[in-house]
């Protein structure tokens, strides 16, 4: 798995991880591209031993043309870009980054739940469009609002996001709902089946990677069981909700709102639905919730972590 030869590294999208990437502490060579495309891969990868990606793909084709190639350090959590079956065919080490967001995913998810809830973006509008100014009374309140304490947090996926999501919902007073494959022990917790979740939630977040079984998971017939009132948050990861439904369902008045940070292409293609919407209660932003400082030093610190340990004979964080 390791060697003690130099190593080739190369990291074929070094201009998505905006912080100091310290250099592996090991005889090698180093290049970086500020940005590669599929296509490129294969030819700048032709003398790597290392390859490192956030979202260039690696598939068996172009695994197939790199026979130096031992490791793939994937600078992100989800692996989706490579083939993993490929790579463990061809005996390739995969490791990728864990828990780095674990502040900055949760914070992002309540700014979007707390602007929502509060209906900030529809009185902010109200400001700028001179309606305090003009009203008969010392406030405005067209819009309603709602606390977050006393109310239900439902969650899909109880990882480590998830648990901190959680630990910020209690916080703010809320009732902790939990769908997951295996039920979870914490006595603040109500396991909850599927259907359950969708219909007592008012404040749905997903916290799930995108697989086959979780492609659409929620789609117009699961959108329809949540309350009139009701959030859906998506920091995750975009496939996971049919945008077209959602889209219909927030112009339809058939949830009470969405903040999502992800999208099924990004970036995102002209046409995506989410994009036409002019509403107060939707909020999208550009798959930035993971990317605080803190959190982007962190994903740099265990990137070379990740380097040196598969030197050292020793891989973490490995998925294939």
């Amino acid at each position: 798995m390791s060697s003690t030869a130099p190593h080739t590294i190369v990291f074929l999208d070094r201009d998505s991880v905006i912080a100091n990437v310290r250099r592996p502490a090991f005889d090698h060579a180093w290049t970086e591209y500020p940005a590669s495309s599929a296509a490129e891969a294969a030819g700048r990868l032709a003398d790597a031993t290392i390859a490192i990606t956030n979202k260039v793909p690696l598939r068996a084709d172009t695994l197939a043309q790199l026979p130096n190639l031992k490791m793939i350090a994937v600078a992100a959590t989800g692996t989706d870009i490579v083939d993993l079956a490929a790579a463990r065919e061809r005996g390739i080490v995969v490791s990728n980054i864990r828990d780095y967001a674990y502040a900055a995913v949760p914070e992002h998810t309540f700014a979007l739940i707390l602007a929502l809830r509060r209906n900030l973006l529809a009185y902010r509008a109200d400001v700028e469009a001179g309606k305090w100014e003009a009203a008969p009374r010392f406030c405005l309140f067209d819009h309603p609002i709602r606390d977050l304490h006393g109310s239900r947090l439902g969650l899909f996926g109880y990882g480590a996001l998830g648990r901190k999501v959680a630990q910020i919902g209690r916080a703010f007073g809320m009732e902790i709902a939990v769908h997951t494959r295996t039920p979870v022990p914490d006595a603040d917790v109500v396991n909850v089946g599927f259907e359950e979740l969708l219909a007592t939630s008012d404040v749905l977040s997903l916290h799930a990677p995108l697989t086959d079984a979780t492609r659409n998971l929620i789609g117009a017939a699961e959108l329809a069981r949540m309350k009139p009132s009701s959030l859906l948050i998506n920091t995750a990861r975009g496939g996971l909700v049919d945008e077209a439904a959602l889209a219909d369902a927030l112009a339809r008045g058939v949830i009470g709102g969405a903040g999502f940070d992800v999208l099924t292409q990004e970036p995102p293609a002209a046409g995506n639905p989410l994009l036409q919407l002019r509403l107060p209660n939707f909020i999208l932003t550009p798959h930035n919730a993971w990317a605080s400082h803190e959190a982007m030093q962190g994903l740099a610190d265990q990137l070379t972590g990740n380097i040196e340990a598969f030197v050292r004979g020793e891989p973490v964080n490995r998925v294939a």
